[in-house]
């Protein structure tokens, strides 16, 4: 948690302002290659990599630099590990490797020999990066100059060496590799499934979409014309204007609220429990017999819908599974009864095992959301269809075997002179 601090988060303003400048020259170019007044661009293919680069520079100082080179070697072990993550494999197998995990090494298949070798590619890279980064931390306390990177794992490692901290608290370097892990596969997929989503409902609500817009110019008029010369002081200036924006934060609460990323999560109770309800449990006689809680056996596997609940009429109201933003601005009174970790909602989960990337989720995506909609219009492609293959993804309708997807016509936004 030390890491994810507001103070330590600074850092990505302007990480994240650099990787959107490239993704929005990136586009740029595709556009200005393209004859016609639009271009289609798989906006869920590019914006994945961007996250991912942003994800490597936050998370641990390291540049994957996806978003035109797709080369580097742990970039390329993790997407085929993805890529096998949201594979449609048989029933059978996966309930086998869920319940019966050895038979997938007596019985290794292709996809479990490809997740082999991602893990040998990640540890050995991610072993080398911890190893370097102790030895910097290490360095600098020995000649009184030190250590001062900003990362997730620099900051995760000096919060592990703390003299304070007891020795039971402390995780091994095995445990921290296991972080690096989920601090790539949780800060990337989700914002950029995030921002896809975002995109496509602001392409299929054109009203919404230049409502924001206009919103989003009123603050770069106070700023330097070319986002590339601003200062890094600039920049935070800049995201403190943009973290401000009533309509720019309703868009994106409604957005993650009716697509959340996540979809649902699992839940293992370590003793019996029992669990309150809102409306009576009707017992098998009915009648008076009803009661208002019921009991879960330590050790049941519960499945948590964090979209179930963040569409449920009977708390959001008959237009819950409408995108209105503006719903933010007078909330049923239902809603207030379930403060959860972010919003009233449920998509970062909630309890002590909630997200503890909300604040880098917050400040990614809205970045990003300034750069591409003051660069940018988008509209419709092809109809997209979501489909929950670990994360909520998008793909186009009848064509599912084609991958995760979501090509979008985009056209450069010429400003008003």
């Amino acid at each position: 948690m030390p890491a994810f601090s507001s103070e330590n988060m600074s850092s990505l303003v302007e990480i994240t302002f650099r990787k959107g400048l490239e993704l929005r020259d990136t586009w740029a170019t595709l556009v200005a290659e393209n004859a016609s007044s639009s271009t289609k661009i798989d906006v869920c293919h590019f914006l994945s990599r961007a996250a991912f680069d942003v994800i490597g520079l936050a998370g641990f100082d390291y540049s994957f630099n996806s978003i035109n080179d797709e080369t580097n070697e742990l970039f390329l072990a993790y997407r085929k590990t993805f890529e096998v993550f949201i594979s449609q494999t048989g029933p059978i197998r996966t309930l086998l490797s869920i319940y019966l995990p050895w038979v997938n090494k007596l019985f290794a298949d292709e996809t479990v020999r490809v997740v082999e070798q991602s893990h040998k590619v990640v540890r050995r890279v991610a072993g080398r990066l911890i190893q370097e980064k102790k030895q910097k931390i290490a360095d600098g306390e020995k000649y009184g100059d030190p250590y001062d990177g900003k990362d997730l794992l620099t900051l995760l490692l000096k919060s592990n060496a703390a003299k304070d901290l007891p020795l039971e608290q402390r995780i091994s370097d095995e445990d921290i590799l296991n972080n690096i892990n989920t601090f790539i596969f949780a800060g990337s997929d989700t914002s950029s499934m995030s921002m896809t989503w975002t995109l496509l409902l602001l392409a299929r609500h054109p009203r919404i979409q230049d409502r924001l817009r206009a919103e989003l110019l009123g603050v770069s008029s106070q700023f330097p014309a070319s986002l590339s010369e601003l200062s890094p002081e600039q920049m935070q200036s800049l995201y403190v204007a943009i973290s401000a924006l009533p309509f720019l934060h309703n868009v994106t609460r409604e957005s993650l609220r009716l697509i959340p990323p996540l979809h649902s999560t699992l839940r293992v109770p370590t003793r019996t429990d029992e669990i309150p309800t809102s409306h009576p449990i009707p017992t098998r006689s009915g009648g008076d017999g009803d009661k208002y809680s019921f009991t879960i056996p330590k050790g049941t596997v519960v499945h948590v819908s964090f979209e179930a609940f963040n569409v449920d009429k009977s708390i959001w109201g008959d237009d819950a599974w409408d995108f209105k933003p503006d719903r933010w601005d007078t909330l049923p009174n239902a809603v207030y009864q379930h403060p959860w970790h972010f919003s009233n909602m449920f998509s970062f989960s909630a309890g002590p095992r909630a997200c503890p990337g909300l604040r880098f989720s917050l400040i990614e995506i809205k970045i990003f959301y300034y750069i591409l909609l003051t660069n940018f219009v988008f509209q419709e492609a092809d109809k997209i269809t979501p489909y929950n293959v670990v994360l909520t993804r998008p793909y186009i309708s009848g064509r599912f075997r084609d991958g995760a997807q979501c090509p979008l016509l985009v056209s450069p936004f010429v400003r008003p002179s």
